[in-house]
């Protein structure tokens, strides 16, 4: 009961971890992404923006839109160059569909305006080109000016007023926010490249994606969040998936203890099983004797790992500090890792397949020690009694 109980606790902590570590960086990504992306697909300006923008908002679960230019560049500084993805946003709409913005201060909100050519780096890149707020750069734009002397790159610098931490490194590194304003007019662009959408429920991205994907004009593509980092999303389940096989060996080597012990319970009980026999039980009687007596095992056994792994899963955030401070130590410190505390996130997708699989197993495992009690042979098991 013990080992069963110890597999099924495991596998609800460490399946309610991964839970909590892809949601924080899930949401992480979310408030950077947007749910939900609308694009030219040859990379011009969206023509008829105020229609789409309407047809987007008409659709169920849609609760607001902002657009967007974004492109490709590089930035330098002195020696210092590092590709960059430049966003042109205006921070007003932006705020309704992404948390990117509400990061930066009000004042600095205040100064991503047309015209002013002000640029926020993220945290990452500004450390890699070794900038300040205050400092200036060069933006370098992929298409080249033709002039008499051939094609020349088209520069424009720019004014650092601050730094965002978005707390992706992968955004830290490449992000920069300029006004849509002067984006439009660096790519050379007469409006918005893109739409982005908040929608409220996050999970139905991919099926509304599909449905305003029909509802849209050919030239418009529309990608959600989900396929933006498929990859990620891929590798997670993957190793979900192998974590939660892993660990169902241990309940599978409580089962299989459930049957040694179950098999010297009817050895031990030979001759108890022959008197009964003969007052008259029958083969069907001693076998449900012996499932109903593993059956209680496993289902005391899933039951005690149940309560025991959903207590620590939902209270890891006293528990893992308390053990750390015990110990002197940090799981995951926060010079090293984004998160410094351990998420956990108990799902019932997870929970209810391990205690169906826990109680299958231990009924399984019932069912070699039964038969061999039924097939006990009363004259022979009391012959030298």
């Amino acid at each position: 009961m013990t080992g069963i109980a110890l597999g099924v606790a495991a596998l609800i902590i460490v399946l309610s971890v991964m839970n909590g570590f892809q949601k924080e960086v899930r949401d992480r990504m979310i408030a950077v992404l947007s749910h939900i992306e609308i694009l030219s697909a040859t990379g011009d300006s969206i023509e008829d923006y105020e229609k789409v923008k309407k047809v987007a908002l008409d659709t169920h679960d849609v609760l607001g839109a902002a657009p967007f230019v974004i492109a490709q560049v590089l930035l330098a500084r002195g020696e210092e160059m590092r590709g960059a993805l430049v966003r042109g946003i205006d921070p007003a709409q932006e705020e309704g569909v992404t948390d990117v913005v509400s990061k930066l201060k009000p004042s600095i909100q205040a100064q991503l305006i047309s015209g002013s050519y002000n640029v926020v780096l993220g945290v990452e890149l500004a450390r890699a080109l070794g900038v300040e707020p205050g400092d200036v750069l060069t933006l370098v734009a992929p298409e080249g000016q033709v002039t008499p002397a051939g094609v020349v790159p088209r520069l424009k610098q720019l004014h650092l007023i601050a730094t965002i931490d978005t707390g992706h490194y992968d955004f830290d590194s490449s992000l920069a926010l300029i006004s849509i304003g002067d984006a439009q007019k660096i790519f050379r662009l007469s409006g918005p490249m893109g739409m982005r959408l908040k929608l409220r429920d996050p999970q139905q991205a991919r099926q509304i994606a599909d449905e305003l994907q029909n509802l849209l004009p050919p030239q418009l593509y529309v990608r959600d969040w989900t396929r933006q980092n498929k990859t990620w999303f891929s590798a997670v389940q993957i190793e979900k998936r192998m974590m939660f096989i892993i660990l169902t060996l241990i309940v599978a080597v409580a089962a299989f203890n459930l049957v040694s012990t179950l098999v010297m319970t009817v050895t031990d009980k030979r001759a108890d099983i022959a008197i009964l026999r003969t007052m008259g039980a029958s083969s069907r009687s001693i076998l449900l004797i012996f499932m109903v007596q593993g059956a209680l095992i496993g289902v005391g056994g899933t039951l005690i790992g149940a309560i025991a792994g959903l207590g620590i899963a939902f209270n890891l955030d006293v528990i893992v500090p308390g053990i750390e401070h015990l110990l002197g130590m940090s799981f995951l410190p926060k010079d090293i890792y984004l998160i410094s505390k351990m998420p956990s996130d108990p799902q019932s997708t997870d929970i209810v397949p391990i205690l169906l699989i826990s109680l299958f197993m231990s009924l399984c495992a019932t069912l070699y020690p039964s038969w061999r009690a039924s097939k006990v042979q009363p004259a022979q098991a009391l012959r030298y009694e």
